[in-house]
């Protein structure tokens, strides 16, 4: 996977993906966007009193593309996006979730749709 890929990958999310709860997502787009967000955030921070509102904004805007490919990331190891709920419960929910995110996916169709492509610089 080369950079355009990532760059890809990330396109997909914010820009065709923006709502999207339907359908799965594969390993490699959750992750690769989680470090996005991640490398955004510390960026951010690097801006000091100012940094955190521009860190407040940043995550009201990336909030629902976020929940979106959870759920979707979710439905790819045929499960309900409902149980995104579980990161209510302190620490054991989220080890769950992070669990089930690191999961591979189902290699075959399930409920949720076909099996999912990765975005890349050729095929978006």
């Amino acid at each position: 996977m080369n950079f355009n890929d990532i760059i890809a990958i990330i396109k997909s999310v914010i820009l065709k993906n923006y709502v999207n709860f339907e359908g799965r997502a594969t390993r490699a787009e959750f992750w690769w966007f989680f470090l996005f967000n991640l490398l955004v955030g510390l960026v951010l921070s690097l801006f000091g009193k100012a940094g955190t509102t521009l860190q407040g904004i940043w995550s009201l805007a990336i909030l629902l593309p976020q929940l979106g490919l959870s759920a979707r990331r979710l439905h790819d190891i045929g499960k309900s996006g409902w149980l995104l709920l579980l990161g209510l419960i302190p620490i054991v929910g989220w080890v769950i979730l992070i669990i089930w995110w690191a999961k591979e996916g189902d290699p075959n169709e399930n409920e949720y749709g076909p099996v999912p492509v990765t975005p890349t610089a050729e095929n978006i």
